[in-house]
């Protein structure tokens, strides 16, 4: 605001005016530029805070009287710096917003207000259940408002009395030299009122532990630390806050037969060597049934075939990853003679073959060598 005005001349009144003079000026100054009757206008805000900062010195005996004989220089060598926001201003002045005009307990019932605690829940799910989504009820220990004093901590019947000890303002003022310090009161921790009888279902706490089941709806697709949130399902809030959130942590129990790669699944499937030289349809399980997969003649160890689509889907897109069937290929064990002859008329076919192609080799190089 650059330089400060006189505060005299912010008020409007005489250099000898009395107490009641300056509450009644400063009473009519707030009520003219209070926020809320000003939204968002800076002027009035500015306005709004010159005259709490001119009535707060003026109504102090010993402030006004430095003021007077050294003006605002004598006031901020004594470390008087004003008021850090409005804030300060309701609760310095709270009988007058109060009495008067309604905006101060609004304000700060609206500032004392408490966001109500989130809560964790652990929750395994089947490997099956967590690919294709399902609904579960759970059970959560939680506070919730005393049905029996609705919240106000106080027998039905009576109700909340104005603080003794701080008259209501939630704040102790005492002067230090020239300096006024307010700590927060410590009969009613700053709440203003004393609950003197005290609600014996909750213990005046205003809140009980329940358990209460809880719907959960599990998208397809979640995974081990997916994590879902429950709006509004924490503890409640206090003073007017709004309730916390319940946060449920997924953890997946592993599966007999399949693995998981992000949105793919990953499953072994043995054969014999004679499926892999020969080929062969077989059934393999997936996750919405057995479906027939085609070996190929020739297939290799290590080889990986695919079902595309039958993996899980994505939480993102929805889109269903693939089936990754691993090859297996085993060699037989305990062979009866005839197999054994079989084999051993195979392996001489197979050698034959060999060396032939051999020969073609070295016939082949020995010409080129000629050449």
């Amino acid at each position: 605001m650059g330089t400060k005005r006189d505060y005299y001349e912010i008020l409007g009144v005489s250099r000898n005016a009395a107490e009641n003079e300056l509450k009644a000026s400063y009473r009519k100054l707030a009520l003219k530029y209070h926020p809320d009757r000003n939204p968002g206008d800076k002027e009035a805000e500015d306005n709004f805070k010159e005259a709490a900062e001119a009535y707060e010195v003026l109504r102090d005996a010993e402030k006004r009287a430095i003021y007077d004989q050294y003006g605002h220089a004598g006031l901020e060598g004594s470390g008087f710096s004003g008021f850090g926001g409005f804030e300060d201003i309701f609760s310095s002045f709270s009988d007058i917003f109060d009495d008067f005009f309604g905006f101060g307990t609004r304000r700060r019932s609206r500032s004392r207000a408490q966001r109500g605690a989130d809560l964790r829940f652990d929750l395994t799910l089947s490997f099956m259940d967590a690919a294709f989504g399902t609904e579960t009820e759970i059970k959560v220990e939680k506070r919730e408002v005393c049905p029996a004093c609705d919240g106000s901590r106080c027998e039905p019947g009576t109700s909340p009395e104005t603080c003794r000890q701080c008259g209501g303002v939630g704040q102790i003022s005492r002067n230090q030299g020239f300096f006024t310090v307010r700590t927060t009161c410590p009969v009613c921790r700053g709440e203003g009122q004393a609950v003197t009888h005290p609600c014996t279902s909750c213990g005046g706490a205003g809140q009980v532990m329940v358990a209460k089941k809880v719907s959960v709806k599990i998208p397809a697709g979640v995974d081990n630390g997916s994590r879902l949130r429950l709006t509004s399902e924490g503890e409640p809030g206090r003073y007017g806050g709004p309730p916390g959130d319940l946060y449920v942590f997924i953890y997946v129990e592993a599966h007999d037969f399949f693995q998981r790669r992000e949105s793919d699944i990953i499953c072994q499937i043995p054969i014999s060597f004679v499926q892999a030289a020969l080929g062969d349809k077989i059934s393999v399980p997936t996750l919405n049934g057995n479906k027939k997969l085609k070996i190929p003649k020739g297939t290799q160890p290590g080889e990986v075939l695919t079902f595309p689509g039958e993996g899980i889907p994505s939480l993102r897109t929805g889109r269903r990853g693939d089936q990754l069937i691993q090859v297996d290929i085993r060699t037989p064990t305990h062979l009866n003679k005839k197999q054994e002859g079989l084999l051993k008329e195979f392996a001489q076919l197979e050698s034959n073959k060999l060396s032939k192609k051999l020969k073609n080799i070295l016939k082949g190089g020995a010409a080129e060598a000629i050449n």
